[in-house]
């Protein structure tokens, strides 16, 4: 348990950090120049990188041992793919496989 004095420490360190990383990018970036060629290549390669990690992550469970084990998943991946080429909105393309998802795994396969 932290005392009075180290809670606000505390605070003030991660309220500290939290601003920096909020900031930083404008303070090394906003000089009227382009950001660097690395930058660029990251911004446009990790959001990529990253669905396909949370893709293998959330599928990484997947039972083929009866269809409720691996229908629901993949129906609802299946979705999300087509709603994200349909309209290119990441939140209704998560909310929309979120929702298919849930209603599978509640009402269709329970």
């Amino acid at each position: 348990m932290l005392s009075t004095a180290g809670a606000v420490a505390a605070i003030a360190v991660m309220a500290i950090i939290t601003f920096l990383t909020r900031a930083l990018p404008f303070l090394l970036f906003d000089r009227g120049e382009s950001p660097p060629k690395l930058v660029l290549y990251l911004g446009r390669v990790l959001p990529p990188a990253i669905i396909a990690m949370l893709i293998v992550y959330c599928l990484r469970g997947v039972s083929f041992a009866a269809p409720g084990g691996w229908v629901p998943q993949l129906v609802s991946v299946a979705a999300v793919v087509i709603l994200h080429l349909w309209r290119s909105n990441t939140l209704l393309s998560i909310f929309g496989g979120t929702i298919l998802y849930m209603v599978l795994v509640q009402a269709v396969f329970p």
